[in-house]
């Protein structure tokens, strides 16, 4: 958990696992920015403010947000069915198991369990902050597939930088209307926690869609500095 007020200075930079790399481009998604441009993404502090601010502000359940939730209800449980689908019929093969406690220290056994095909998931409904439109299963599914392809697909890690670039690589798996959800529940929530809780705390689910320019992944800011150097590996 992010414990600044403010995106840190540094991020986590892993190597990205293979077959979730070439699973996502089998998915058919279309990258925003060249592949490397994930490892320099950063969160800027002026408009992760804006976006907590928004969200603190939006009510928890907006039925103008339904048919951008249920699309992305729909594509989310397609591609959880495609991660633990069998090599066989074209699925990635991996074991998601859902557990009681939160499974991972950090991002490194993390992507250290994906690179053996297995990932474990803090389950929803051992937590008291339910989704209100996803069912507790279709919550799981998400934070299994956001794991997956949007920090390990890169090598990216849960710091404020690392969700940035995160959300950046999954929106390019979903439609341009299931995009609007899924910045609510990645940059939103990201943002709220670190700028509105100063990282003390999750923010309360919602289902409700933040500004469009909140969604737009050309928005994101490139660090044109920023060096290899500082990647390290999964134990």
């Amino acid at each position: 958990m992010v414990s600044s007020a403010s995106a840190p200075a540094r991020t986590q930079l892993f190597t990205p696992v293979p077959y979730l790399v070439d699973g996502a481009r089998r998915w058919g998604c279309l990258d925003p920015i060249a592949p490397d441009g994930y490892t320099r993404a950063r969160l800027d502090p002026a408009v992760g403010a804006a976006i907590a601010a928004a969200y603190m502000a939006a009510p928890v359940r907006d039925p103008r947000a339904g048919a951008a939730y249920a699309a992305f209800r729909r594509e989310t449980i397609r591609q959880y069915a495609y991660l633990v689908g069998r090599a066989e019929f074209g699925g990635l093969g991996v074991t998601v198991r859902i557990m009681d406690t939160d499974p991972y220290a950090d991002a490194a056994a993390m992507i250290d369990d994906l690179v053996h095909r297995e990932l474990k998931v803090f389950a929803t409904a051992a937590t008291d902050n339910p989704h209100p439109v996803l069912s507790n299963a279709e919550n799981d599914m998400f934070r299994a597939v956001h794991d997956a392809f949007g920090h390990a697909s890169i090598g990216r890690g849960f710091d404020g930088h690392g969700e940035e670039a995160a959300w950046l690589k999954h929106r390019s798996m979903y439609s341009p209307l299931a995009g609007r959800a899924l910045a609510t529940e990645t940059r939103g929530q990201n943002c709220a926690m670190i700028f509105h809780y100063r990282g003390q705390r999750f923010a309360e689910q919602k289902a409700a869609l933040l500004p469009r320019a909140f969604s737009d992944p050309r928005a994101v800011r490139l660090d044109r500095s920023a060096q290899r150097s500082d990647r390290s590996s999964p134990p």
